[in-house]
């Protein structure tokens, strides 16, 4: 499947979710990511979940980390869509956040957090494959912001629905997830 095919018909089954499925289906995400076995974090890049996309709740899992790691920094991109680039910006108690040109709530002030200082980034995505590529929005924002993170950050993505077999269009560009996880399962790659 491509991505372009992968993005449309996961796209569709998402937003014919009812609010209650979705809220189902987050909690059943969370107990799925409780169950992994995670290292120290220290420095997490995490995004705001974009309520118009239907797309998984974030801050669940944030919140989790943060109550594992005490002393964790949570970041969260801020894009320069005129370079086409990203830059992790770290939230304190007060951040405030605007929505950008596509409506993605960004923080409007802090301090740039180097990407080789992160220890896990949650990395959104519409589809993923058993070998751990994934369909994001189609921007390459992602993958360019983690080709500058270190070997052992771990790139980790959320979705409601499992893995199709094979997204055939990747490129030596794309950068696999360590780990996906779904309702049923956390797949490890």
């Amino acid at each position: 499947m491509t991505k372009s095919a992968a993005r449309k018909i996961l796209r569709q089954k998402r937003a014919e979710l009812s609010i209650r499925e979705k809220s189902k289906l987050d909690d059943l995400l969370l107990i799925q990511f409780q169950r992994s076995s995670l290292p120290h974090i220290h420095y997490l890049l995490s995004y705001w979940p974009i309520e118009d996309y239907n797309e998984p709740n974030t801050h669940l899992f944030t919140d989790y980390i943060e109550f594992m790691n005490p002393k964790l920094s949570v970041c969260y991109p801020r894009t320069d869509f005129s370079h086409h680039a990203m830059q992790a910006i770290l939230a304190k108690e007060g951040t405030s956040f605007a929505k950008n040109k596509f409506h993605i709530p960004e923080p409007r002030e802090g301090e740039e957090i180097s990407p080789e200082k992160l220890d896990m980034v949650f990395v959104p995505l519409l589809a993923f494959d058993t070998m751990g590529f994934r369909a994001g929005y189609g921007k390459g924002f992602y993958d360019r912001y983690l080709s500058g993170c270190r070997e052992d950050c771990l790139k980790v993505g959320f979705s409601f629905f499992e893995p199709v077999d094979k997204l055939e269009d990747t490129d030596e560009f794309d950068i696999p997830l360590d780990l996906c996880v779904t309702p049923t399962a956390t797949y490890v790659f």
